[in-house]
C-alpha cells in the first residue's frame, strides 16, 4: 500500500477535500502513483492526516468520478489511471461495487449549513420505512400527498404556528414552484386572473403565475411589509405576501397590518397567498401568528416548505387550501400525479412523528442566531459605518447597505478623498498609490493605531466609494461570502441603482466568518 503525505492547509480558501484530490491527481500524473497502486483506507488516511473521514471520502469519490481511482469490494481503493498513456484502465465493475456517479456541475448549496443536519437519524427513518412499510412502497403515491405526512404537518403547524387545519386541506408537492403551479391552476379555474406580488421577492413563484397567463403587478415593500395602498390601487384578484419573514428584506408585518389586509381581501373578494418561508427561524422576540391563523373569512392559501429547514434536495413543500377551493382542487388533482418521492414523504412523516424536526429547528435557531450576530459584529468591525445592516432577526440572510458615493454626511470621512484620508493616517503608514493603506509600510505601534483609528476607518469608507455593488458581490463570492445585489430579487427598475445586497450568512462556519470578512475588506478596500 502506498503512503500519502499531502501538505493540507486549512487556512486556504480551497476546501481540504479538494486539496487532497489535487494532491493525489498530481501524484498520478507525475508517475509517483502508478496504475494498480493501492491507496490507504479512508480511516487510515484520515487518522494520519488528522482530518475527518468525510473529507477523505469526498476526495476519493471525486477521484473515482473522474476515473483516477477505483473501489474494489472488500479490498479498498486502487489507482486506475495510467499516466504513461493518459487513459483509464478498463475495469469491470460488478453491479454491487460500481461507484456512484455524481453530477460534477452541481454546486454545493449556498445557504444551508451541511454540518447541522443529522443524516444518521434521517437514514434510520428511511430504513424504518423500507423495513417496516415496504408494502406501501409498491403502490403509487397519493396525488395529494401521503396521509401520514399530511397529518404530521397539520399537527406541526398547530404546535409551532398556532394554525388549525385538517389533513384534508393539505396538498404536498415537490418544491415551492410546484405548489405555486398547482395554486395558480386552482385560482385560474376559479376565474381569477391577476396577481399582486411583493417586490423584491421570490421571483420563481411570480414567473409561474405569469406563465399561467396571470397579469402580475409588483407592490413596493415598506417598513410594515407590502403596501396596502398600492394593493388597493391595483385591485388584484390574488395578493401574494410573506408576512412572517419577508424574503429577502426580512421585515415582519405587524398584526394590525395583517388584519387590515384580511379585511381588504374580504371586502374586495380577493384571495391571499401566504408564503410562510422559514418563519420558524425567528431568533428574537415572540413569534407572530400567520395570516392563515387569523383568517375567519376563508381567504388565505398557505404555502410552506421543508427545504430551508432540512436540506435543499429534499423537495417537499405543501399548501393549505381554503375550503372554498376544495371542489376545484379535487377536480384538478384528478389530472396530476404526485411529484414527491413516496419514500421520502413517509420518512419525513416518521422524522416528524419522533419529534426530530422540532429538535432540529431548535438547533437551527441557536446556531443561526450565533452566526447572524457574528456576521454583524465582523462586518461592523471591518467596515464601520461604510456598511449598514438590516434584516437580522430571522431567516437565513441579512440585507446590507453599502455606503457608496454621495453619502458623506452619514459617514464623516466618506466625503473626503482617499488622499486626504491617507494624510490623516500620519505615522500609521503610507498609502499604496495614494488610495489605500500599504500594510507593508505600517511602522507604528499599537498606540499609534489606536489614536488613528478614525483615520483608518476613513480610508476604508473612501476606498469603498470606488467600488460598485457588482464588484463587491463578485469579491464576496471569491472569498466565500455569498452576496447578491438586491435588484436580483426584483422584476422592476426601482432597485437597479440600489446599494443594497442580500448576504446569506447561514452556510458560513462560525470559525471562518471573521477571516472571510477580513478577506472581503482586503479585496474591496485594499487595506
Amino acid at each position: 500500500m502506498q503512503s500519502l503525505t499531502p501538505n493540507l492547509n486549512p487556512e486556504l480558501k480551497t476546501p481540504l477535500y479538494r486539496q487532497l484530490f489535487n494532491y493525489i491527481k498530481d501524484e498520478i500524473y507525475d508517475g509517483r502513483l502508478v496504475a494498480g497502486t493501492k491507496l490507504p483506507s479512508l480511516r487510515a488516511l484520515a487518522t494520519s492526516q488528522k482530518i475527518s473521514i468525510t473529507t477523505v471520502g469526498l476526495a476519493y469519490n471525486q477521484l473515482m468520478v473522474e476515473g483516477y481511482i477505483e473501489g474494489r469490494e472488500k479490498s479498498g481503493y486502487y489507482v486506475s489511471f495510467s499516466a504513461e498513456n493518459g487513459v483509464e484502465q478498463t475495469t469491470y465493475y460488478p453491479p454491487t461495487v460500481r461507484p456512484l456517479i455524481f453530477d460534477k456541475e452541481v454546486e454545493r448549496p449556498d445557504y444551508i449549513d451541511l454540518s447541522l443536519f443529522d443524516f444518521v437519524k434521517w437514514k434510520k427513518c428511511l430504513n424504518s420505512v423500507i423495513n417496516d412499510h415496504s408494502d406501501m412502497l409498491i403502490t403509487p403515491a397519493s396525488p395529494r400527498g401521503e396521509w401520514g405526512l399530511r397529518r404530521e404537518i397539520a399537527h406541526y403547524l398547530y404546535m409551532t404556528r398556532g394554525l388549525v387545519c385538517s389533513p384534508e386541506q393539505i396538498i404536498i408537492a415537490a418544491g415551492t414552484q410546484m405548489t405555486a403551479n398547482l395554486a395558480s391552476t386552482f385560482l385560474k379555474r376559479a376565474g381569477l386572473r391577476s396577481l399582486a406580488y411583493e417586490d423584491p421577492g421570490y421571483l420563481p413563484s411570480v414567473n409561474v403565475f405569469r406563465d399561467r397567463g396571470f397579469e402580475v403587478f409588483p407592490v413596493n415593500i415598506g417598513e410594515k411589509g407590502a403596501s396596502l395602498d398600492e394593493i388597493r390601487s391595483i385591485g388584484p384578484d390574488v395578493i401574494s405576501v410573506s408576512p412572517s419573514n419577508q424574503f429577502p428584506l426580512g421585515m415582519v408585518m405587524p398584526v394590525s397590518e395583517r388584519r387590515a389586509l384580511l379585511n381588504y381581501a374580504e371586502e374586495s373578494d380577493c384571495i391571499i397567498i401566504e408564503d410562510d418561508h422559514a418563519a420558524e427561524l425567528r431568533y428574537f422576540g415572540r413569534p407572530v401568528p400567520p395570516l392563515k391563523s387569523l383568517d375567519k373569512a376563508d381567504r388565505v392559501l398557505y404555502l410552506g416548505s421543508f427545504s430551508s429547514l432540512l436540506f435543499t434536495s429534499l423537495k417537499i413543500s405543501y399548501m393549505i387550501i381554503p375550503e372554498r377551493f376544495k371542489g376545484v382542487a379535487d377536480e384538478v388533482m384528478k389530472s396530476y400525479n404526485q411529484t414527491c418521492s413516496k419514500t421520502e414523504q413517509l420518512a419525513l412523516a416518521t422524522y416528524m412523528e419522533k419529534g426530530l424536526l422540532h429538535t432540529h429547528v431548535k438547533k437551527l435557531r441557536k446556531l443561526y442566531s450565533q452566526k447572524m450576530e457574528a456576521a454583524a459584529a465582523c462586518l461592523t468591525e471591518a467596515f464601520g459605518d461604510a456598511v449598514e445592516i438590516s434584516s437580522k432577526d430571522s431567516g437565513l440572510n441579512m440585507v446590507l447597505e453599502m455606503k457608496l458615493g454621495g453619502t458623506g454626511e452619514n459617514l464623516g470621512m466618506m466625503g473626503e478623498s482617499s488622499e486626504r484620508a491617507c494624510e490623516k493616517l500620519g505615522s500609521v503608514g503610507g498609502c499604496a498609490g495614494g488610495t489605500g493603506v500599504n500594510s507593508g509600510s505600517v511602522g507604528a505601534g499599537l498606540e499609534s493605531l489606536t489614536v488613528n483609528a478614525d483615520a483608518v476607518e476613513g480610508v476604508t469608507v473612501a476606498k469603498m466609494e470606488e467600488n460598485s455593488i457588482e464588484v463587491i458581490c463578485e469579491a464576496a463570492n471569491r472569498v466565500g461570502l455569498n452576496m447578491l445585489p438586491l435588484y436580483d430579487f426584483s422584476t422592476t427598475e426601482r432597485y437597479l441603482n440600489s446599494n443594497k445586497v442580500v448576504f446569506y450568512y447561514s452556510a458560513i462556519p462560525l470559525a471562518e466568518m471573521k477571516r472571510a470578512v477580513e478577506r472581503l475588506k482586503s479585496e474591496v478596500c485594499g487595506c
